[in-house]
């Protein structure tokens, strides 16, 4: 592992004193003693355990449910079916929606009549053991009469398909029309047509879904929970039927998220029978129990056509994807808009074609997971890149350079990202650093590959998402900070702390963050779209600036300079002109408490507000910006066992100006682990519906034996709208991994497996030509 920094393309910066600095963050020490307690360390006296019984097939008519037998056995507090909530629903479009409308997409709490995939809830339990719960579920008499399903998304787009949603189960469409793209063809030289598909896959977060809920004195339903997105509060009072103030949500650390716990998952259950049984409730998934609890990874069908000149510019492009919803809609729309607007990635082509479909089927539901469409659409431009490169003969970078995107050009929807664009620059610095080849040694073969990338940060701008932040100084001269934004492990918390730290010039052991509740801290959004540094940053950037301004200009009272003269660092309180001016921080805070001087400020950060993109050409603003860079690696395929070993795993990204360097490098290093996965081994494989991989022992991650060292290479081009210039890099990490991967395999055994995971079973075929 190891870092650079080119400054030789930097920008002139303030001399940061906290920012830039890999701080301890504020959240390590509970984590490295075990202190830091997760939303299953809480518990309550008198609590309740719940347990959820799902259903075993995929598509079926509920024609009995008997709970009789269960709710007799001693211990058992409630059984809760679709009877007890006749008019009630759970909201599943897009979360923590702060103004715009939502798509009528709500779904059923349990199953009613109709079960559409493996796993659906039919009943939820309440006993006084987690073992009462468990034999209560076994006593529910249940009988399911099966129905005719599909679960090809090509399929379910013929006519005579089981409808799923809908009237054809379609469940979005979305469409770029730019330029000419037939005479864009015409002028071609040649024309690169392939196809690439993408597998489900699984989070695989270390700490399974889990919360506490408890009713309190004010008739309000607290839930401690394991959660991405705190403004659920609004969703599950809706669902619960309940005012949206009576329900509270407070967050704890969270162990992984990726996206998986954007969507509610055990919220409403906890709400539900917290409120029927006026008693504390616990319900934590198990592995099993979360492999069917939240929406995976779509899987894409990408197919693309390419016209290209012979001297490797491209002269139009055209996309057709093909995604599957799954059974319910939930963020379905919006991961296939990611997708079509990534499709053509970080290159310029004037002559762009995009026809996109999101389809419904009976498998397991699919939403929102680290990369959100644009990952897929990764997957498949950066092969096609090299795809173009071996029928031309032309270098693979080489091609990249000659249809590189540049700063100040627009995107695939027209609009100029407002950052700088340094994606060259990461491929070839990328590239260098892999170092002199790995030799090949009998039927082990070596390939590189490369993939570079473009992914918003930040979210869809026609959402018009705003974040709040508090900050406040007390008379010691220490602070506090308030946000309502979840740290999901990447450090969120710590980096408000070490934003706010640095604008008021005192050090980090002086400040406490207060974060991830409904009811107490201000509603920052969502831990989503790479937007919590972004937008809860910036929030917190702009009420320290304004407690700093009150503080400096007493400071310049008391100094007899101007208020810019004033400088808050260390601690202490000095002007530049003056050696014989200072003060501590404290004593200024003093000062201003002792004058009724305002010491804190609620402050609230607007992204872009635009109109969504035009419906026939995706023209338009569609995200505040984008990062960008490039992943490069080095594998080794032994040709007689299919086995692939990562050798050489190189990330180069611009991050815009890093709050915390070990904080980025951490995100790097975990998205190029759990890029490896996507590419070599992850995927939830359904027979007819059917989960077939339901625990770790059936999925396989890459363990720590199978990932290189990662090294980073970090760019810092500060021209990013977050706060000092940063720009996102959580999503960002993950994105150029997988493809980069194919691109080495198809290198060292001169063929390409065009469908992820890319399996030894799947090499040794394509070796021996099955």
């Amino acid at each position: 592992m190891s870092t650079s920094f080119d400054p030789t393309t930097a920008r002139a910066n303030v001399a940061f004193r906290q920012v830039g600095k890999p701080l301890a963050r504020t959240d390590a020490p509970g984590k490295a003693i075990g202190r830091t307690p997760y939303a299953g360390d809480y518990v309550m006296p008198g609590m309740l355990h719940a347990k959820v019984l799902r259903s075993p097939l995929p598509s079926a008519r509920l024609v009995k449910l008997d709970v009789r037998k269960a709710r007799a056995l001693p211990g058992v507090v409630a059984v809760l079916t679709a009877r007890e909530l006749p008019d009630r629903l759970a909201p599943t479009d897009i979360p923590g929606q702060t103004g715009q409308a939502r798509l009528k997409t709500d779904q059923q709490i349990l199953v009613r009549e109709r079960v559409r995939y493996h796993g659906e809830p039919l009943a939820l339990i309440a006993a006084e053991s987690p073992d009462i719960a468990e034999h209560a579920m076994k006593l529910i008499e249940y009988k399911l009469e099966p129905l005719p399903a599909v679960f090809d998304p090509e399929e379910a787009l013929r006519p005579g398909a089981p409808i799923v949603q809908g009237t054809d189960n379609v469940v979005a469409r979305h469409a770029i029309n730019k330029g000419d793209v037939a005479a864009g063809f015409a002028a071609a030289d040649v024309v690169v047509e392939r196809t690439y598909r993408t597998q489900f896959i699984e989070h695989a977060f270390l700490e399974p879904e889990v919360g506490l809920a408890w009713i309190d004195e004010n008739d309000v339903v607290n839930i401690r929970v394991s959660t991405q997105v705190i403004e659920h509060f609004r969703f599950i009072a809706d669902a619960i039927g309940v005012p949206h103030n009576k329900v509270r949500i407070m967050g704890a650390l969270v162990g992984g998220g990726f996206g998986g716990k954007e969507d509610i998952t055990v919220e409403v259950y906890l709400a539900l029978l917290a409120k029927f049984t006026h008693r504390p409730v616990r319900l934590e998934f198990t592995r099993e129990d979360s492999f069917m609890g939240h929406g995976k990874r779509h899987p894409f069908i990408l197919r693309y056509k390419t016209g290209v000149k012979r001297d490797g510019k491209i002269t139009a492009l055209e996309v057709r994807l093909i995604s599957d919803a799954g059974a319910y809609v939930f963020l379905s729309p919006y991961v296939l808009l990611y997708g079509t607007i990534a499709a053509p990635g970080p290159y310029l082509i004037e002559n762009l074609k995009v026809d996109a479909v999101s389809v419904a089927t009976n498998n397991m539901y699919t939403s929102a997971f680290r990369g959100f469409g644009s990952a897929q659409a990764c997957v498949a431009y950066e092969q096609q890149m090299d795809e173009i490169a071996k029928t031309l003969g032309i270098d693979r970078l080489e091609l990249r350079r000659r249809n590189y995107l540049k700063t100040g050009e627009p995107t695939a929807t027209g609009f100029p990202p407002p950052s700088a664009i340094w994606t060259e620059r990461c491929a070839d610095l990328a590239w260098q650093a892999l170092g002199e080849k790995t030799k090949a040694k009998g039927a082990v073969r070596i390939g590189r590959g490369l993939a570079a990338y473009q992914q918003s940060y930040g979210r869809l701008t026609f959402l018009h998402d705003t974040s709040e932040g508090w900050v406040g100084v007390e008379v010691d001269g220490t602070v506090v900070v308030r946000s309502g934004v979840t740290d999901i492990g990447a450090g969120q918390v710590s980096a408000l702390a070490q934003i706010a730290v640095e604008i008021l010039g005192v050090t980090l052991d002086n400040v406490v963050v207060y974060n991830s509740d409904s009811a107490v801290t201000p509603l920052a959004g969502t831990t989503t779209a790479t937007r919590a540094l972004y937008m809860t940053g910036n929030a917190v950037r702009v009420a320290a600036e304004a407690v700093r301004n009150r503080l400096a200009a007493r400071a310049a009272k008391a100094f007899g300079v101007a208020a810019e003269d004033v400088v808050l660092a260390d601690n202490k309180v000095t002007a530049a002109s003056r050696s014989d001016k200072s003060m501590g921080f404290a004593e200024l805070v003093r000062l201003c408490a002792s004058e009724g001087i305002q010491r804190s400020e609620l402050a609230i950060f607007r992204a872009p507000f635009t109109d969504r993109l035009d419906p026939v050409t995706g023209q338009g603003q569609a995200y505040p910006d984008f990062t960008y860079g490039a992943h490069a690696i080095e594998v080794a395929v032994d040709t007689e066992t299919g086995e692939v070993s990562v050798l050489k795993s190189v990330a180069c990204h611009d991050v815009g100006q890093c709050i915390n360097p070990a904080a980025v490098e951490g995100q790097i290093e975990g998205g190029a682990a759990q890029g490896q996965g996507y590419a070599l081994s992850e995927e939830m494989i359904y027979r007819d519906g059917r989960l077939m991989t339901p625990s770790f022992s059936e999925y396989l991650i890459p363990t720590a034996m199978d990932v290189p060292v990662v090294k980073s290479i970090i760019l810092e081009s500060r021209s990013g709208l977050g706060p000092f210039g940063a720009k996102g890099i959580g999503e960002p990490a993950l994105t150029p991994v997988a493809p980069a991967i194919a691109n080495a395999v198809a290198d060292a055994i001169g063929q390409r497996i065009f469908d992820l995971p890319i399996t030894p079973e799947k090499i040794v075929r394509a070796l021996n030509g099955i």
